[in-house]
Parts: C-alpha cells; structure tokens; sequence
C-alpha cells in the first residue's frame, strides 16, 4: 500500500543577517519563531555586527522562517541576507551560540 504523504526532503539554509540586527531582540525572536515552526538549528551574533543563523527542516517551512529573516523582530532593520543551502546535519533543538 503506498505511503500517500510523502515525507518532507530536509534541506538547510545557513543565513547571514546585516543591518540592525544586534541590540534590539533578533536572536531570541529567531529562536521563539523557530521553535514555534519546529525547526532545528542555531543563531548567534557576529564579531561584524551580523547575525549567523541555520534551520534545518522541512523545505516549505525553512523558506518560510528565511522569509521572517528579512523582516525579523520590530526593532531590527535588516539591509541584506545571504542564503546558503547545505546538507543538513540533523540538529536537535533550536539555541542562541555564543
């Protein structure tokens, strides 16, 4: 009997944020958003004032948490992102790095 639901093709966006995205809560918005559409994966701040973030998950719902990147949380104001599409790991969790 064949399976009607195939299952998603994992994919992994790491996302480089510039603008004003340090100081005003985009790591932990990240996070919150993330998790709430049950992805994997990381955010941190960069020594250049960007913001490095990886999802892993589902395609439809990694492109759309990369579509919430260009908005992020009310204070930031974000002038670019850059999009790499790797193999994913398996990550477990959604975390802040240092």
């Amino acid at each position: 009997m064949p399976n009607p639901t195939p299952i998603p093709k994992l994919i992994r966006a790491h996302v480089l944020i510039s603008g004003r995205v340090q100081g005003v809560g985009y790591r932990y918005a990240t996070v919150d958003t993330a998790s709430q559409l049950g992805l994997t994966g990381w955010v941190r701040n960069l020594p250049d004032s960007r913001v490095e973030a990886v999802f892993e998950g589902a395609r439809e719902v990694v492109e759309d948490m990369v579509r919430w990147c260009h908005g992020g949380p009310p204070a930031a104001v974000v002038q670019n992102i850059v999009v790499d599409y790797e193999e994913p790991e398996g990550l477990r969790g959604f975390e802040v790095r240092r």
